[in-house]
């Protein structure tokens, strides 16, 4: 019972190193706590896992830097998973800010796989106006984008010369922290039938359950933990094919999420134990 009130009154100073503690030791050193693989981000997975190779996707970069932590790794890991399907991939960006994340996680992930650009996959950049943007992309991509980010003509690119529009696209996916995958719905799916997937903020996912009750999200990664069993699926089939792991971002910080969830939970019942003693005593 002394041990309890004693840590039931602990300075807040300690309380506040071991929740620092919390989150660091798991960032420098994975923790490699299993991850529980939530039907929407199996859908996910499962549907580019089964797409036929030279099938092609389209990833929006709709998020910039404010939301990196969490929707960054879950872009990197789609990236990822679909150069190692040898899915052919389209990248966009309808946030201007999100503009340069494209083009570093491009050159990374390519690099990884030795895919070559023009042949296994081509970024387009920011296009301002993302209605008529969505809108166009349904009826001739060539009209949209004449050109690529890097200027180069999309004529010349052997790639996107069999690619021209959603009829060309087994799925979209939106990664964002804003609303930009609701348009897309309503755009691209409403207007084209074109399949769409998101990858947004654990804030917005309770926004976006109801896209997958009505079946126009094919699946969805929420938050950090939909970063991190998107990451663990990737992670084991590279394994399998006998690819090196890369660094596990949003496994990591689910590590730390969980272990501070974890600690506040234990401080919780500590403080309540206090409470009700010193209670009793009084009495």
């Amino acid at each position: 019972m002394k041990i309890i009130r004693i840590l039931s009154t602990l300075d807040r100073r300690i309380i506040f190193l071991l929740v620092g503690l919390g989150i660091l030791i798991p960032l420098l050193k994975p923790l490699g706590i299993p991850e529980n693989i939530t039907p929407p981000v199996r859908d996910v997975y499962q549907f580019i896992d089964t797409l036929p190779p030279g099938s092609a996707i389209l990833l929006s970069v709709d998020y910039d830097a404010s939301v990196l932590p969490e929707v960054h790794p879950m872009f990197l890991s789609i990236l990822r998973h679909a150069m190692l399907r040898k899915v052919k991939v389209i990248g966009i960006a309808l946030n201007p800010a999100g503009v340069g994340l494209g083009v570093q996680a491009f050159d990374r992930i390519s690099k990884e796989f030795g895919k070559k650009y023009g042949e296994d996959y081509v970024y387009l950049g920011f296009k301002p106006n993302m209605a008529a943007t969505m809108l166009g992309l349904g009826e001739e991509i060539h009209k949209v984008f004449p050109t690529d980010y890097y200027g180069i003509p999309l004529d010349s690119l052997p790639m996107m010369k069999e690619i021209h529009s959603y009829r060309d696209i087994a799925l979209v996916i939106s990664f964002s922290g804003a609303n930009i995958p609701a348009l897309w719905v309503s755009y691209a799916y409403s207007r084209y039938g074109q399949k769409v997937a998101a990858g947004v903020t654990a804030v917005m996912a309770a926004d976006y359950y109801p896209f997958l009750q009505t079946g126009q999200f094919i699946g969805m990664l929420g938050g950090m933990k939909g970063a991190a069993e998107y990451e663990d699926l990737v992670n084991r089939l590279l394994q399998k094919k006998g690819y090196r792991k890369p660094m596990p971002f949003a496994i990591k910080g689910m590590d730390s999420i969980t272990v501070v969830h974890l600690l506040i939970i234990l401080f919780i019942i500590l403080g309540n134990l206090g409470y009700f003693l010193q209670k009793k005593e009084v009495k």
